[in-house]
């Protein structure tokens, strides 16, 4: 049992450093240096763990109750046992892979996920950050687009628990934690396989301008066609959306330049299954009168006809590992947040053959009726 002395005294220092602190939020550091122990215990009294003395805990609960320290508005301590995954969208078997990690990691971690949809083009961002910053979670994975990056990279740091982005490298500070792929590796590799299967015009349909990944994926497709001592030519390059509609509207524009490409690199594989809808409106056949190539790797790549070759990025992986991570930091608050690039592979399948002249009648094909 701790003495009346002890317990005086870490009441006074727990006054100290209040005062010290001025008007501030009271932080578990604060918290620590009151009760002369180190945040790691700390964050093991908040959430209820065995792993320290009676005497310690005391001194921590007095130090607690002494600077009015409150995690995530809540008057108790303890552990959620809440994630929040922040998505802009779910209508994409891409976003639908992060999901399935993310909720499999939570499941096996005996934690809920609880999923914000924030639909950008409706909802403002100050909504779904003030619902954040308002109720108890052990921690907030965000997957977000480019209308919210800047918003959101403002205010993480307002947020009074572990954050980290999944598939934004390079969109925010250093400082930011972030989970993404070797997006700059993947659109070599893509390319890469299509200079070396012969082909020369290669056309490729990107992402918004304002996406980092999309633009990593365009700077590996020009490095590709530099290394097989190829010209980038703008002309084979058309913006896209991520979306099949993107990548239909961008292969027909470039099918109908006099020079057409004989192959395409879809910045996504939906934008490659819009490849695959505008070469069949055209009567052309993959691969045979045009190269096809992905990336993500979702599901659908194993479905369609014919199965479609791409570049596989481990969306699982990177939510599994995103949220891993925050149920570990809201354990130890002194854990260094994550600054992660997982490996992106070439998967090849049937969409994608070596470069042969056209025959007349692709050539035409390839026009606009």
């Amino acid at each position: 049992m701790a003495t009346e002395h002890e317990d005086t005294g870490a009441r006074r220092q727990a006054r100290h450093v209040t005062r010290r602190g001025g008007g501030d939020r009271v932080t578990i550091a604060m918290v620590a240096r009151a009760a002369g122990v180190s945040v790691p215990t700390v964050s093991k009294v908040l959430n209820g763990r065995d792993a320290v003395g009676p005497r310690t805990r005391r001194r921590v609960e007095d130090a607690l109750a002494a600077t009015g320290y409150r995690r995530r508005g809540r008057s108790e301590p303890g552990r959620a046992g809440l994630v929040d995954f922040v998505i802009t969208e779910l209508d994409t078997a891409w976003a639908c892979e992060l999901l399935r990690g993310a909720e499999h990691e939570a499941y096996r971690l005996g934690a809920r996920l609880v999923l914000t949809v924030t639909h950008d083009r409706q909802a403002h961002p100050r909504e779904w950050f003030r619902s954040l910053a308002s109720r108890r979670t052990d921690g907030v994975v965000l997957v977000l687009s480019s209308r919210t990056r800047l918003i959101a990279a403002e205010r993480l740091r307002s947020i009074d628990a572990p954050v980290v982005v999944i598939d934004q490298m390079g969109g925010y500070d250093h400082d930011v934690p972030a989970i993404g792929a070797t997006n700059w590796a993947g659109g070599f590799a893509a390319t890469e396989h299509l200079t070396g299967l012969g082909h020369r015009r290669i056309g490729m349909i990107t992402g918004p301008d304002d996406v980092p990944c999309g633009l990593e994926r365009l700077d590996g497709y020009r490095a590709a066609l530099g290394r097989a001592g190829l010209s980038p030519d703008e002309d084979l390059v058309r913006r896209g959306d991520f979306y099949a509609g993107g990548g239909r509207r961008g292969a027909a524009e470039l099918l109908d330049l006099p020079d057409p490409p004989t192959a395409v690199f879809a910045g996504s594989d939906q934008q490659a299954m819009g490849v695959y809808d505008e070469a069949r409106a055209r009567g052309l056949r993959i691969p045979a009168d045009l190269s096809v190539v992905g990336f993500d790797d979702v599901d659908m790549c194993e479905w369609v006809t014919p199965r479609l070759t791409t570049v596989r990025q481990p969306l699982a992986e990177m939510a599994v590992l995103a949220v891993r991570d925050v149920l570990e930091r809201a354990h130890a608050p002194g854990e260094p947040p994550p600054r992660l690039e997982l490996s992106t592979r070439l998967v090849v399948r049937e969409s994608t053959a070596p470069w042969r002249p056209p025959p007349a009648r692709a050539r035409a094909a390839r026009r606009r009726r």
